[in-house]
């Protein structure tokens, strides 16, 4: 078991999720020291097989991506003696997250209502679906891009005369890890005083939708249905992608100050004395006729230079990067959100703590790495263990 001081250096995580949101959510606790161990089936999480790309020893750069600084148990859970292995386990953690389909776990013995609570009252049980546990689509299979078109996030996102576009990320996904990483915290945080754990739940529907502002609240006031406006706002203008001679950039000059400092670095500051330009509100209504003005004018820009020479004097604004630029700015690497180990490159993480920093500490795990270790650490003995592996129940590969 390798050590990582960080803030939850004492919690016990058995994760028994797959493909995105749940290993999102978890490798942001085992990068901040939880001891985190990854359950999989004899088949292994289906993501260490989504490729190309692939490493060198044939792991799909999506499983590298989220499942660093974990341990990686086989259990075949579809056998009893497979969900008899889970309850020991549980007598010795504090989370149990898991995105089976709801109902899969009431199948298995292993519900948090009508088992685990009574059991082990401390445990925070966490659970990711695609649309939640109750409702008259709870049980079915939850996919980011299903999540996204039925929020509706789909639907404000691409051009207006063009088709819906889902987000570039699975942003439902990183969102619902995101969600109950939180959730997961705030009952840890409740347990403190009350001495008992509680069921935590998100859907990837219900994040999505919770990422519909401003477009919702906008539609509570107006009873008018959002509209897609290709990268412009819904409420603020100038809030636009703009080519200039170089690159593609975004202005944001969402208040009077802003742009006025924007116009005069253009070098047109007569149209902040424009009536149909006096505010934001008269902004947004002429909307059209002050893009064709900006963009008049900042066609014959340096975008990358002007870009930075905005940002600078307030008002927001950046040039469009590709991926590999990013990944090379000096910020990030100041940062520390380029994660460079021997063996290993990735992104970092966001969360900055000064006594307590995240850590890496372990590659991503080969399946079943570590199940002779965690059972051995849960008191099976070496006969038990010898059977479980000869019966196929468990598979390690250390």
């Amino acid at each position: 078991m390798f050590k990582n001081k960080g803030a939850l250096r004492n919690l016990r995580v058995l994760d028994l999720t797959r493909i995105l949101a749940g290993p999102f959510s978890t490798q942001i606790l085992s990068d901040h020291g939880a001891d985190v161990i990854k359950v999989e089936a004899p088949n292994g999480d289906e993501t260490r097989r989504w490729g190309p790309p692939f490493d060198r020893e044939g792991m799909s750069a999506y499983f590298r991506g989220v499942n660093r600084n974990k341990r990686s148990l086989v259990i075949d859970l579809s056998c009893g003696e497979g969900q008899e292995i889970l309850m020991r386990l549980m007598q010795n953690v504090d989370v149990v997250i898991e995105n089976f389909k709801a109902g899969q776990m009431e199948k298995w013995g292993l519900g948090y209502e009508d088992s685990l609570r009574n059991k082990f009252p401390r445990l925070v049980y966490a659970q990711i679906t695609g649309y939640g546990s109750n409702g008259p689509m709870a049980g079915l299979p939850g996919f980011d891009a299903i999540a996204q078109v039925m929020s509706g996030l789909t639907s404000v996102n691409g051009m207006a005369d063009q088709a819906p576009v889902r987000v570039g990320t699975p942003i439902s996904d990183l969102s619902a890890g995101l969600y109950i990483t939180s959730a997961i915290m705030m009952a840890l945080y409740e347990r403190e005083s009350t001495k008992l754990g509680q069921k935590v739940e998100v859907s990837l529907l219900d994040c999505s939708v919770s990422l519909l502002h401003p477009h919702a609240a906008n539609y509570f006031v107006t009873d008018e249905p959002p509209v897609r406006l290709g990268n412009g706002h819904p409420n603020i203008s100038p809030y636009q992608m703009f080519e200039t001679a170089t690159c593609w950039i975004f202005i944001a000059g969402g208040n009077n100050k802003q742009f006025q400092k924007l116009v005069s670095f253009l070098g047109v500051p007569e149209l902040t004395e424009d009536e149909r330009f006096a505010d934001n509100a008269a902004r947004k209504e002429n909307e059209a006729e002050l893009n064709i003005v900006l963009e008049s004018v900042l066609k014959e820009q340096d975008g990358i230079l002007l870009a930075k020479k905005l940002l600078k004097g307030g008002v927001p604004a950046g040039a469009v990067l590709e991926v590999p630029q990013v990944l090379e700015l000096e910020q990030l690497v100041a940062r520390e959100m380029v994660l460079e180990q021997p063996g290993y490159k990735g992104i970092g993480t966001p969360i900055k703590m000064s006594r307590t920093p995240a850590r890496f500490c372990a590659l991503p795990p080969q399946l079943g790495e570590h199940s002779k270790e965690v059972l051995r650490e849960a008191n099976f003995t070496q006969e038990e263990i010898k059977k479980l592996v000869l019966s196929g129940i468990i598979s390690d590969s250390s």
